[in-house]
């Protein structure tokens, strides 16, 4: 069944802003998420290991969170701020960090 025609977005742009963002920011904020939880949760190693499959499903979820904007870089917008936020806190994190 096609998606309907009134839902889909013809401008080149804003496919390229919400694949780029589902894509590159999507998997910047779950790398970045994960190297946070490293830092700041108890079991380091442990969540190293598991984020190997942890990082892929939450890749998978913000790479369909931009096709649910009407303008793809809004979706850009929110995930920058998310990526300043979660940078703040691995910044704060890796100075209370035993192995540097």
């Amino acid at each position: 069944m096609p998606a309907n025609s009134k839902y889909l977005n013809q401008s080149p742009w804003q496919q390229f802003a919400k694949i780029s963002a589902g894509l590159i920011g999507g998997y910047m904020i779950s790398a970045l998420l994960h190297m946070c939880l490293v830092l700041w949760l108890p079991n380091p190693k442990e969540i190293l290991i598991t984020s190997i499959y942890t990082i892929f499903i939450v890749w998978g979820a913000l790479l369909i969170v931009p096709f649910l904007f009407k303008n793809g870089w809004n979706a850009w917008v929110i995930y920058l701020v998310a990526l300043i936020i979660l940078y703040i806190v691995y910044y704060f994190g890796n100075q209370q960090n035993p192995f540097v």
